[in-house]
């Protein structure tokens, strides 16, 4: 029985990485094709990152702190980061990455591989413009027949900036609030300092809450085990 592994203390084990790998040769490929809607009204999705794994790694846990990797995904978009550590991991199969910005009412699709015990999947992208808000899945059993799986995920803080809402503080495109490029500077101070579910926009800073703000859930997903 695997172990928990968390991405913040990640500790590998040779002899399961070297079985994974002997084993490679006879597992039988498969793919899973996911697919994310945005529900919000005002926020965009940054690129989404989407891992196939072995059961029992996890990206984050409420009430715990986020990784640095899951941190500069909720504050700036990159998943960069997170996609290294998730590809230094034995127990991930594959990871993916949609391409630009999906709209409100907009849709992205990822395919991702995966085999014979490499049949779970998480995923995360930023909401923007937000301090540090993301929608993830974790450790999610892929569906096995050709039936699609819906899941839905609502908007998770980081709790790893202050939501002051300030464009100095917000990366992205132009906003029509900002007049232009948000700043992406980080504030100082005032983090929860752990994953929490977000709170949403409370008109606090220079976005327009009427128009940014959200009611859970955020995401709409369906997982489709390519034939």
């Amino acid at each position: 029985m695997l172990k928990r592994q968390t991405l913040w203390t990640t500790t590998f084990v040779l002899s399961a990485g070297l079985l994974g790998t002997a084993n490679i040769g006879r597992a039988q490929q498969v793919s899973y094709e996911v697919t994310i809607t945005n529900l919000t009204r005002g926020q965009s999705f940054t690129p989404i990152l989407v891992a196939s794994h072995q059961d029992g790694l996890h990206l984050f846990a409420l009430g715990e702190p986020a990784s640095s990797e899951l941190a500069t995904l909720a504050e700036e978009g990159n998943t960069g980061p997170l996609e290294s550590l998730l590809l230094a991991n034995p127990a991930v199969k594959d990871t993916a990455v949609s391409s630009g910005l999906t709209g409100p009412g907009q849709t992205a699709t990822v395919v991702v591989k995966g085999e014979a015990g490499f049949n779970r999947l998480s995923l995360a992208a930023m909401l923007i413009p937000t301090n540090d808000a993301f929608f993830a899945l974790d450790n999610m059993a892929a569906p096995r027949g050709e039936h699609t799986l819906t899941l839905y995920s609502p908007a998770y803080d980081a709790g790893s900036e202050r939501n002051d809402e300030l464009c100095a503080s917000i990366p992205g495109p132009n906003f029509a609030e900002c007049g232009g490029p948000g700043g992406g500077g980080q504030p100082s101070g005032g983090e929860e300092g752990y994953v929490h579910v977000h709170a949403g926009m409370h008109g606090i800073g220079d976005f327009d809450v009427a128009t940014r703000d959200w009611r859970n859930p955020v995401a709409k997903i369906d997982i489709r085990r390519l034939p």
